[in-house]
């Protein structure tokens, strides 16, 4: 069956303990939350603080992934206990349904990435057949890539939170590229969030922008990150000047 996989996540108030406590006091998680996935990707835009990331972190792992990044069955210690996680608590009151239910794929923070690289690295001498990826060897970009190719083309759920923070726009394109093989596959679902508007605008994805109104659909132009860089290209040093002043 073609992606997407989940189809539906949904609020369970139940399960809170807390309403006031983080993460289930952010606004765009009401009682009434319910979000459903139409197409194989899906792209969620925001400002900082908004909740993006534990957003996704929650939906890792109800697809069986680590909350600090990783692949079902990879929870490696000197990464998880590094980073900030709220996915965790998020994910006891969601509920989801699947069609089918898969928990092939990966789960990508570029904060874990390096810690992540190096033990696939280790794990992969000894083995039998080609040599180790050797991912840390490659300039960050050139090792995220790499990564992505190795691992993100096979049947699965994949997870990106702000694949572009070691992306030049140049390395952004081949992302994209890989991206539209992924999405002509029909065998994986991409759920990612962005601050970038080259990926944003990621033709046939649904874009969804998250404040602290919930989420909503929009299009690429509609967001500020848009609005602002559009700015920037229209008038480099004016608009420089003009924020710096205010």
């Amino acid at each position: 069956m073609p992606a997407p996989y989940l189809r539906r996540i949904w609020l369970d108030p139940s399960r809170i303990a807390d309403r006031a406590a983080y993460p289930f006091c952010l606004p765009f998680l009401q009682d009434d939350f319910e979000l459903e996935f139409d197409r194989s990707i899906t792209i969620i835009a925001g400002e900082n603080g908004t909740g993006k990331s534990t957003f996704l972190e929650g939906i890792a792992v109800l697809a069986g992934y680590d909350e600090a990044g990783g692949g079902k069955g990879y929870m490696p210690v000197d990464h998880s206990n590094a980073l900030e996680k709220m996915g965790g608590q998020l994910s006891t009151a969601l509920r989801a349904s699947w069609l089918p239910k898969i928990t092939n794929g990966w789960f990508f923070r570029a904060e874990s990435f390096f810690s992540l690289a190096r033990y696939l690295d280790e794990a992969a001498i000894g083995t039998p057949g080609p040599p180790p990826p050797d991912f840390l060897s490659h300039s960050h970009g050139e090792g995220f890539l790499r990564f992505f190719e190795e691992r993100c083309q096979r049947q699965g759920i994949f997870i990106f939170d702000e694949p572009e923070s070691a992306l030049s726009p140049s390395r952004q394109i081949e992302f994209l590229k890989l991206m539209r093989r992924m999405d002509n596959s029909q065998n994986c679902q991409v759920i990612m969030a962005t601050h970038s508007p080259m990926l944003m605008a990621y033709p046939n994805a649904r874009l969804l922008r998250l404040s602290k109104y919930g989420l909503e659909t929009v299009t690429v132009e509609q967001t500020d990150h848009y609005k602002v860089i559009r700015e920037f290209c229209a008038d480099p040093a004016g608009f420089v000047e003009a924020v710096m002043d205010e």
